[in-house]
């Protein structure tokens, strides 16, 4: 379950007018209160000054050339949409989904006491909806609002700052999976009998720090270190706290190495940085491939990366069960060489390749060291 979550950005805008052929450039407006009428949402909000940041987009939109399937999924190289529901699910980004049900797999299997029977199964699903569609996609709606600025000058022609959806229409997105995700929890912990709704604040702590991470005035994206860090932690402790917090109990020890690994997720954030330097920096963003150059940040990252794995390889070592610990040695060696073979050549050409070469081995080291910590 995610702020940031790329771990892991709500309110409206109340503008007054310049245009550019594609890119609205008007001051927004932050949130203060919300109230209902008969006919709609409305927003109050006070103005923030954004003047001084001004779009340049392209005169062509990737639309024609774009995929429909990218579109689906959130990324970029999507194709221009005009169906609502769509623009809807590319905002909550299903591409992240994943991590998150990951960690909820993790969590249950850390528990060991999760059990192949339908009322364990049912459990697990609801969490993974409660992690990924809703609040993973409350959070990433949460911080395409916030980004809409930074995305008018890398990004012009995504859903918010393009125009292909309202204003009103992200709010009510963000409260109905807000909303939704929370309740899941609730329900979650009276279906596993608990006496202290664990799952419910876990939610409600996670919905927080995905607000804390894209809106002002902490807006903790700002600072490189934070922001990434609250990301990582929104992708593998929060997910895993909550599938082991449902099937068992959550330990002090699992904590802390939870979020030891979440210097890993710290290392995977900063992969997302490089694509958004522009932006980043003429909005006065401390990202780490803005505050320490390119060359330094990738090193930065990819040791984030690894020196988590390997400690955490060190830890099952020294914890009795060396054959897991050789197992996540097995798992780190491609996740080396695919950073030499693709993202130390060029973090920005090659992050999709690289993502998708070695997180997939970084995952399944979650899952060993899942199992390590059940027996």
């Amino acid at each position: 379950m995610a702020s940031i979550l790329n771990m892991v950005s709500v309110s409206p805008r109340t503008l007054s007018s310049s245009r550019t052929p594609r890119v609205q450039t008007r001051p927004y407006l932050a949130p203060i209160s919300v109230s209902f009428t008969r006919r709609r949402l409305q927003i109050r909000a006070a103005e923030t000054d954004t003047n001084k940041v001004k779009s340049e987009a392209p005169d062509k939109a990737p639309g024609k050339d774009g995929s429909s399937f990218n579109q689906l999924l959130g990324i970029k190289g999507a194709s221009q949409e005009t169906n609502k529901w769509k623009i809807r699910l590319q905002l909550t980004k299903p591409v992240t989904w994943p991590p998150l049900v990951w960690g909820v797999v993790c969590g249950a299997a850390a528990s060991g006491n999760f059990h192949w029977n339908l009322e364990d199964v049912a459990k697990s699903i609801v969490c993974m909806m409660m992690s990924g569609p809703f609040l993973t996609g409350y959070t990433q709606t949460l911080n395409d609002w916030y980004d809409r600025e930074i995305d008018a000058i890398n990004e012009p022609y995504r859903p918010i700052p393009s125009g292909a959806i309202s204003e009103n229409e992200v709010i009510t997105q963000i409260w109905v999976l807000l909303l939704g995700g929370v309740g899941l929890a609730g329900l979650l912990d009276i279906w596993a009998g608990h006496d202290f709704p664990i799952v419910f604040y876990l939610a409600l702590g996670g919905s927080l720090l995905s607000y804390i991470y894209s809106a002002p005035p902490l807006k903790l994206k700002q600072n490189g270190w934070i922001g990434n860090f609250a990301l990582g932690a929104s992708y593998i402790s929060l997910p895993w706290w909550a599938g082991q917090a449902l099937f068992g109990t959550l330990t002090p020890d699992i904590i802390v190495l939870t979020l030891l690994y979440s210097i890993a997720g710290l290392g995977i954030a900063i992969v997302n940085d490089f694509k958004s330097v522009e932006g980043d920096r003429a909005l006065g963003l401390q990202s780490l491939p803005v505050a320490f150059g390119t060359e330094t940040a990738k090193w930065i990252c990819v040791g984030a990366i690894d020196i988590t794995q390997l400690s955490v390889a060190g830890y099952l070592l020294g914890a009795g069960k060396p054959y897991y610990a050789l197992a996540l040695l097995a798992l780190i060696i491609p996740q080396v060489i695919f950073q030499f073979q693709y993202f130390l050549k060029d973090p920005v050409k090659y992050d999709v390749k690289y993502q998708a070469s070695a997180q997939p081995f970084l995952v399944l080291g979650l899952l060993v060291t899942a199992l390590a910590t059940s027996h």
